[in-house]
């Protein structure tokens, strides 16, 4: 009888061979539940700006055991006690992070499913899969959940410097080809180090911190809040609610069965028992594109209008400004909308609308990222840092766009 090899290499464009690190690892990676974030785009809508970003969801995740690999092999040479158990949960934990991302990562939580955030979701398959491997999850869950009382271990999953951040930002300026994001992953990790039981970055790597936090600040004003990017993640998530709101009124849409599923029926956080999770479980990508193919011949006209842009990337003009937009502007185009196509306000709204974005790359007082030196002292990034701009980083930065159509939709 054959069996598996169970210890596989991967070949990654980014850090070269990755090495599964045990038949755990390997068996959530072969289950259903993960393999459908092959079919989940890391970066949503971003590949309508750059052509390159059509990596997935998959991908980093990988990416992301690779590196928690590397950061338990440093904090061990460094003495830091990590048991078999707990190294195989922090890969498990890294590995799940982000099981429960609906299509187009984030478009399905301001949509078709009530508020109910990806990290939820994200629980609620791991919980599934540890009845299903014998409870060989529980403690990777507790970890995940940040409940776990070796705080430097929640800390690799979810902080300001933590495994997720190191590949994604490494990642999607490699898909991109936006340099300015392509931190040195290796390096921050080859620096960690624990101290009163929290991660700390020894003094030798505070050039290395500074680098990575420009990065991510440059990386959401020039590829996460692209406002073209921007304007195709708003009118995706218009799509949704518009089918949404045609299905609760009995209109028949012609989209796969699990679409289907959530189109029809409202679902918040308290209805997903194990059936429903199973057919969350089914979408992705595909469903939304193909969805999207049919309804542009719908004869409702938003949905029809909106699909098209999407389809044919023929978006709504999008403007960012420093000040809140007036009300008046927003009017002058609404108004100019209902008379041209002789469509009601609400409908209207679906093509002209305002929104803000928020780019902060350090948020002080919020796990901070502290540097430890030789002497035993720990200082934040902000202060220990000779840049005075990393001070500016740490303050919020506001913007705000405004929506509306071209000429002709």
């Amino acid at each position: 009888m054959n069996t598996l090899n169970k210890l596989k290499i991967l070949n990654d464009p980014i850090y070269g061979f990755i090495t599964i690190p045990n038949s755990l690892i390997f068996d959530l990676i072969e289950h259903k539940y993960f393999q459908r974030l092959r079919r989940i785009s890391q970066m949503g809508m971003s590949y309508l700006v750059y052509p390159g970003a059509h990596h997935t969801r998959f991908q980093h995740a990988i990416g992301c055991v690779h590196l928690m690999q590397k950061a338990v092999n440093v904090l061990r040479f460094k003495g830091v006690v990590i048991s078999v158990e707990e190294e195989n949960a922090l890969y498990v934990a890294i590995l799940l992070h982000d099981i429960g991302h609906g299509p187009f990562s984030h478009a399905m939580e301001h949509s078709i499913v009530n508020g109910v955030s990806h990290e939820a979701i994200s629980l609620l398959f791991m919980e599934h899969l540890n009845e299903e491997f014998n409870g060989d999850l529980t403690l990777a869950i507790t970890i995940f959940k940040g409940a776990y009382e070796r705080r430097f271990m929640c800390q690799l999953i979810s902080s300001q410097l933590d495994m997720d951040r190191s590949d994604y930002l490494k990642r999607d300026s490699f898909y991109t080809g936006v340099s300015e994001g392509n931190i040195n992953s290796e390096r921050l990790i080859t620096m960690l180090n624990v101290k009163d039981d929290a991660l700390v970055i020894e003094n030798k790597g505070i050039y290395s911190v500074e680098k990575f936090l420009v990065a991510r600040r440059l990386m959401y004003w020039q590829v996460y809040l692209h406002k073209t990017s921007l304007v195709a993640e708003q009118l995706l998530i218009r799509v949704l609610k518009r089918a949404k709101e045609l299905a609760k009124k009995g209109v028949i849409l012609n989209a796969s069965k699990p679409l289907t599923y959530f189109l029809y029926n409202e679902t918040a956080l308290k209805d997903f028992n194990t059936e429903r999770l199973e057919t969350f479980s089914k979408l992705d990508d595909y469903d939304i594109i193909s969805a999207m193919k049919e309804w542009q011949y719908h004869e409702d006209f938003v949905l029809k209008n909106l699909c098209e842009m999407i389809i044919n990337r023929d978006l709504l003009k999008v403007k960012l400004k420093k000040k809140e937009i007036k009300n008046e502007q927003l009017e002058l185009h609404r108004e100019k909308l209902i008379k041209k196509y002789n469509i009601t306000i609400a409908e209207a709204n679906y093509f002209v609308f305002t929104g803000s974005v928020t780019n902060q790359a350090y948020q002080q007082g919020n796990q901070n990222i502290n540097i430890l030196y030789k002497n035993g002292k720990i200082e934040d990034i902000v202060k220990a840092s000779d840049q005075l701009n990393l001070k500016a980083l740490s303050k919020p930065v506001t913007k705000y766009y405004i929506c509306y159509p071209k000429e002709k939709l």
